[in-house]
């Protein structure tokens, strides 16, 4: 019999109190000292009312790393499952938002902690590096070369999102924002949806006997980089004719790193409008399911961590002409609740509805997590026992 690995418990860390829509700018700060135009017509599309924030909004300042907040969902999963850390025996972080570019995140958080040597792992992607994290916990565990492993997803966006980031061309979009929703997706979009906050998993060799476990059946991720342009980036500004980027290591004046907006998060709104649901469902869900011989009626909770409530209805038409449809009211989201926390968003999403009271054995979760920044894609097949 093929040895199994079982997530027995998820937990997670959001940062201070829920921040609403109106206290934004309050927390995050004004671009040129001026109210946003487009933050209401940003907000109206993507759904959020409330999301976190790892800043205190009396002084500006953070008041958490990142490396923090993996370690303190860490140990609100340890306190929740009853599980000793001083066991540990593989610790796998994913995060797009690394406090360093040295040591790596696994690492920073593993010294949070402070507990015994272990073996850590560190995947370095954008929302699909906290799946990879729990596949890379998953393998180990199905190969006999851990007793336990625990996985986890953490994001700190808001360190880019400060209103001093930020320069005046935000508010030139405006009037194209009015007529293409789509377009949302430039800097000051991001502003509106990116926050903070961790989520962790616990994978061990066998469920819970007192109460559910999701069993890991299978993690297919699939990247299209290969024939795909770059569409999300950090790091890098002014994409060349041939698509590639200039580099911030490339700058002869570092001051210059700051007064173009290397450091700023940005997406390519009309790259992500036109390639993410064909391959998100045509290159990516279709031959996955077909892999596993999945059907849409073997399902029965669809848990896709999409960013804005602007591509929900979009992508369940998508799925049902591509001969996927799932109704909505088999999928769950908490997108709205928590903003779109990046790596960290698939554990909250699990973590809410495996408490929800909603799950029994034999239910089939299938979990969908998009990535743009150069098209990855990741599906997951749980199975509650």
């Amino acid at each position: 019999m093929t040895a199994k690995a079982y997530i027995t418990d998820i937990a997670s860390f959001l940062p201070n109190a829920p921040v609403s829509n109106d206290e934004i700018e309050n927390v995050l700060g004004r671009v040129n000292g001026k109210p946003s135009r487009s933050r209401k017509i940003v907000l109206r599309n993507n759904g959020i009312q409330t999301r976190y924030y790892a800043i205190d909004p009396a002084t500006g300042r953070h008041t958490h790393t990142n490396a923090q907040m993996g370690a303190e969902a860490v140990r609100a999963l340890a306190q929740k499952s009853g599980f000793d850390l001083k066991t540990l025996e593989c610790l796998c972080a994913g995060t797009a938002s690394p406090d360093s570019t040295q040591p790596a995140h696994g690492f920073m958080v593993h010294g949070e902690l402070g507990t015994p040597p272990c073996e850590v792992f560190t995947a370095a992607a954008v929302c699909t590096s906290s799946a990879t994290a729990l596949r890379y916990a998953m393998l180990n565990v199905e190969a006999g070369l851990y007793r336990n492993a625990v996985s986890l997803g953490s994001e700190l966006p808001s360190r880019h999102m400060r209103g001093r980031n930020f320069g005046p061309e935000v508010e030139g979009r405006v009037t194209d924002l009015e007529h293409h929703p789509e377009l949302s997706f430039e800097k000051d979009f991001l502003r509106w949806m990116l926050s903070d906050g961790a989520g962790a998993a616990l994978v061990q060799p066998q469920p819970n006997r007192d109460r559910l476990s999701l069993r890991i059946d299978w993690i297919d991720l699939m990247s299209f980089a290969g024939d795909m342009p770059v569409c999300m980036y950090g790091g890098g500004v002014n994409k060349r004719p041939d698509g590639s980027l200039q580099y911030w290591n490339e700058i002869e004046d570092p001051l210059d790193i700051v007064r173009q907006g290397f450091y700023a998060l940005k997406q390519d709104a009309r790259l992500l409008n036109e390639h993410v649901l064909p391959v998100w469902v045509d290159r990516a869900l279709i031959p996955i399911a077909r892999r596993h011989d999945l059907r849409p009626e073997d399902v029965t909770w669809f848990l896709p961590h999409y960013s804005s409530e602007y591509f929900r209805t979009r992508l369940h038409d998508r799925m049902v002409q591509q001969g996927f449809g799932i109704p909505a009211d088999r999928w769950f989201s908490n997108l709205t609740r928590v903003g779109n926390v990046g790596a960290a968003s698939i554990y909250l999403i699990m973590e809410e509805l495996l408490y929800s009271g909603r799950l029994k054995a034999g239910d089939r979760l299938l979990c969908s997590i998009p990535e743009s920044a150069r098209f990855c894609f990741c599906y997951m097949h749980l199975t509650v026992v």
